[in-house]
C-alpha cells in the first residue's frame, strides 16, 4: 500500500513539474518577456528532467504513462488544434519549419523518443533505466548546448553534405564534454550509489560507460539530420550502449 502511495504521488508530481516547465514559458511569452526561441529551449532544456524520476516508481508504467500522455500533447499541439490551450502552446514554441507539417514536430520526435526508450526499458530491462535517462539527458541538455555554443563560437565548420547539415568542431567538443558529464552523473547516481531498483556499477564501469556514451551520441549528432536528431540521438546512444554492457553477461 505505501509504495503505491508512494508511486501515485510520485506521478502527481511529476505531472505538476511538467505542467509547470510548458505553462510557464507560454505566460511569460504571451507578456514578451522571451522571445519564442527562448521559450521552447526552456520547454526543451526542463520538461525532459521529468525522466529522472523513473527509477523510483515501483511500477516503471507509470513512466510510460507520463511519456506518452506528453507524446499525445506535442501531437495535437498544432496550427488548427481546436482545443485552445494546444493551439497556444503551438503558437508559442513552434518554429517557421513546422509550419509545413502544422504541429509540433521536433517537441513530438523529442516526446516519442522518450516514450520508446521508457517503455522498451520498462519490458526488457527496468534494472537499467539509467542508460535510457542518460541518452534522454544528452538529447536535452548537450544537444541544446552544442547549437547554442556552436552557433556563437563555432569557427571551424563540418558539412555533412548527405544530410544538409552544418555543424561546427566547437560545437560538437560542447556537446561531447557535456555528455559525458551527463553521463557520468547518471550512471554514478543510479548505478554507483545505492539504488534499490537499479544493477549496480563499480566506478571503473561508469567512468568506461560514460566515455562511450558520449563518444556515441558525438558522432550520432553529427551525421543526424537536425530534425531527425531528437530521435537518432537518444534512441540509437542507448541501444548501443546498452548492448555493449548486457552482451558479456550473456556469453
Amino acid at each position: 500500500m505505501e509504495l503505491i502511495l508512494f508511486d501515485l504521488l510520485l506521478l502527481v508530481g511529476a505531472y505538476l513539474y511538467v505542467g509547470a516547465t510548458i505553462m510557464l514559458p507560454v505566460q511569460l511569452k504571451k507578456k514578451d518577456i522571451i522571445s519564442k526561441f527562448q521559450a521552447r529551449k526552456f520547454v526543451h532544456l526542463f520538461a525532459g528532467l521529468s525522466v529522472l524520476s523513473t527509477p523510483y516508481f515501483s511500477w516503471p508504467w507509470y513512466a510510460v504513462i507520463i511519456a506518452g500522455s506528453l507524446t499525445i500533447v506535442t501531437l495535437f499541439s498544432g496550427r488548427d488544434s481546436k482545443v485552445r490551450k494546444l493551439k497556444e502552446l503551438y503558437d508559442t514554441i513552434g518554429e517557421e519549419a513546422e509550419e509545413k507539417v502544422g504541429f509540433l514536430e521536433g517537441p513530438f520526435h523529442y516526446c516519442l523518443s522518450i516514450t520508446f526508450l521508457v517503455t522498451l526499458f520498462a519490458i526488457v530491462d527496468p534494472s537499467r533505466f539509467y542508460f535510457p535517462i542518460a541518452g534522454i539527458l544528452i538529447m536535452i541538455i548537450s544537444d541544446t548546448l552544442a547549437s547554442l555554443f556552436g552557433k556563437k563560437y563555432g569557427k571551424h565548420r563540418i558539412n555533412i553534405k548527405y544530410t544538409g547539415t552544418v555543424r561546427s568542431v566547437e560545437g560538437s567538443a560542447v556537446f561531447f564534454l557535456s555528455a559525458f558529464i551527463l553521463s557520468f552523473g547518471t550512471f554514478f547516481i543510479f548505478g554507483y550509489l545505492p539504488c534499490d531498483s537499479q544493477f549496480t556499477l563499480g566506478l571503473d564501469l561508469v567512468v568506461l560507460y560514460s566515455l562511450i556514451t558520449s563518444l556515441l551520441g558525438t558522432f550520432i549528432e553529427l551525421i543526424s539530420p537536425s530534425t531527425y536528431d531528437d530521435l537518432t540521438v537518444p534512441i540509437s546512444t542507448t541501444l548501443i550502449i546498452w548492448l555493449l554492457a548486457i552482451v558479456p553477461t550473456l556469453i
